[in-house]
């Protein structure tokens, strides 16, 4: 099922626990039991099984709320309990309270399967957003204000950022600093994030998906993982990038629309795949693609090459941005669609663009 917009505004319980419901940003669909979800629920099963297991985690979700005369906000979770060896055990479970474009508290927890956190408010009054974790697929199951009253958000443009670990946020070292997330800080834009970590490889359900989904913008930004992950040739990323391209057009024929070819790597930049590609040959045969299309007349896509966006020194392992990149990335993201955005409206206190 999809999430439309704006929500209805349900009422406090007797507890004075608000439904989180309209207070959730960055969500795409709700499967059966009205979670967020980043696949449509109804349509997973075309998607490769990994796809599937990322788009179940809630990457880019926010909680975006006015307060007026609020000392604190208490936040009511469930959460996955890591075993003691799990790999992922050790990782901070922080929820980040930010105003604008300024992270003024944290509160780091323990994740439990009924779990509270409070956090401070800088002022009683003021548009604010929590960014929860993400590893242990946080359910945000109540909302309630301490003092004062909260209210949602108003609603903002909604954009579609698709992609792969880079656009989850790999490296960076909040889920507030992915380049999706400042970005759409940047440019007052409602962003959601279906990034999935291993996959963006051009699956054609993604795209009908995306053209299914509402949406005031796009951005897809993959082609990495059909270097390694999935091997291509050139032509067939040249043919599956007209393909996907054309698939999210024929449900947004007109709206903005910008392809990021894959990021520098210098690991593949002259390396052969499987098939014979190496890295440059891929993004050269997305570019050409999107190139092609623009020509034909479709006049609000627009190319963004990745190639020259970040240097060797902007990534942690030789591939994901740590924050300084994604940063670097947002900003020329945010560049290119500005003038496309025109109804983008910042938020007050929301990132300036370089």
């Amino acid at each position: 099922m999809e999430l439309h917009l704006p929500y209805e505004t349900a009422g406090p319980s007797a507890t004075g626990w608000l439904d989180p419901a309209p207070f959730l940003r960055g969500v795409a669909w709700l499967d059966a039991e009205g979670q967020p979800v980043r696949a449509d629920p109804d349509d997973v099963m075309r998607l490769p099984w990994d796809t599937g297991e990322r788009a179940a985690l809630p990457i880019g979700m926010r909680i975006e709320f006015t307060a007026r005369g609020a000392s604190a906000v208490e936040v009511r979770y469930r959460a996955r309990v890591p075993e003691d060896d799990a790999e992922l055990h050790d990782l901070a479970h922080t929820f980040a309270l930010w105003q604008g474009d300024r992270c003024v508290t944290e509160e780091t927890v323990t994740p439990r399967q009924e779990g509270q956190v409070r956090l401070q408010l800088p002022c009683p009054d003021g548009l604010f957003t929590i960014h929860p974790p993400e590893t242990q697929a946080p359910r945000i199951v109540g909302l309630r204000p301490v003092g004062g009253t909260l209210a949602p958000a108003p609603a903002r443009p909604r954009w579609l950022v698709h992609g792969d670990s880079i656009t989850e946020g790999w490296w960076s070292t909040r889920p507030a600093h992915a380049w999706p997330a400042v970005a759409g800080r940047a440019l007052g834009l409602d962003a959601v994030n279906l990034g999935y970590a291993g996959g963006a490889r051009g699956e054609l359900p993604t795209a009908e998906q995306l053209a299914r989904l509402s949406a005031d913008v796009i951005t897809l930004a993959f082609g990495t993982n059909c270097w390694s992950r999935l091997p291509f040739s050139a032509t067939l990323m040249y043919e599956t990038t007209l393909a996907f391209l054309r698939l999210v057009r024929r449900g947004h024929p007109t709206i903005p629309l910008l392809v990021v070819s894959p990021l520098l790597c210098p690991e593949a930049e002259r390396t052969p795949n499987a098939l014979g590609a190496t890295l440059a040959e891929l993004r050269a045969a997305m570019e050409r693609a999107t190139e092609e299309l623009i020509a034909k007349g479709d006049q609000a896509l627009q190319l963004l090459p990745g190639q020259g966006l970040l240097t060797p020194d902007h990534l942690a392992d030789g591939l994901h941005p740590t924050d300084e990149g994604h940063a670097l990335l947002a900003a020329a993201v945010a560049r290119a669609l500005a003038p496309r955005v025109p109804g983008a409206e910042r938020t007050p206190g929301s990132s300036r663009l370089p």
